[in-house]
């Protein structure tokens, strides 16, 4: 019963955006009696515009009978981790599409809704072209004592070692 209110109150949390997240997995912070517990849940993503990279974000869920039938508000907290997995080849229309993320608002590339009208958590890039390096920005666009909740992962994008040939088998 316990895993039915999860699945339920899972399936009301993603919203669409630009990428879908695949859960992880989660761990259990408070018991409840009636409902699924509260939780701390861990997704994955890849960034549909820059191949090879991947976030890891974790966020609470509130579970309760609120949580079960999807009219709780999660809390506003939200962790990142981005990394690059392989080679990221930035192509021209790739480049240019970065450019116009240098100094500006973003794209956001995530966004799951954290409650039943209004909040969301929320995943922008931005592109530092001096640096060579792509900011992920996790936040929650409710206001928390005047500012939202946030946290930051940088990938410095870095040439990807070639992998080296196997040897030819003697023969």
């Amino acid at each position: 019963m316990d895993k039915l209110f999860s699945l339920m109150a899972a399936a009301g949390l993603l919203v669409a955006g630009a990428a879908q997240a695949e859960e992880i997995g989660e761990v259990s912070t408070v018991w409840k009696m009636v409902g699924p517990n509260h939780k701390i849940t861990v997704e994955v993503f890849d960034d549909p515009d820059m191949p090879n990279i991947s976030c890891w974000v974790s966020r609470p869920v509130s579970g309760g009978v609120k949580g079960a039938v999807g009219l709780a508000e999660d809390p506003s907290d939200g962790s990142i981790a981005c990394h690059q997995r392989g080679p990221v080849e930035l192509t021209p229309a790739l480049r240019t599409q970065l450019g116009k993320e240098t100094g500006s608002h973003g794209v956001q590339v995530f966004k799951a809704r954290t409650s039943l009208v209004f909040k969301t958590m929320q995943v922008t890039r931005l592109f530092d072209a001096r640096r060579n390096a792509v900011v992920y920005l996790i936040w929650s666009d409710k206001l928390v004592e005047g500012s939202p909740k946030n946290s930051l992962s940088v990938v410095a994008l870095v040439p990807w070692p070639a992998t080296p040939k196997a040897p030819e088998p003697n023969k």
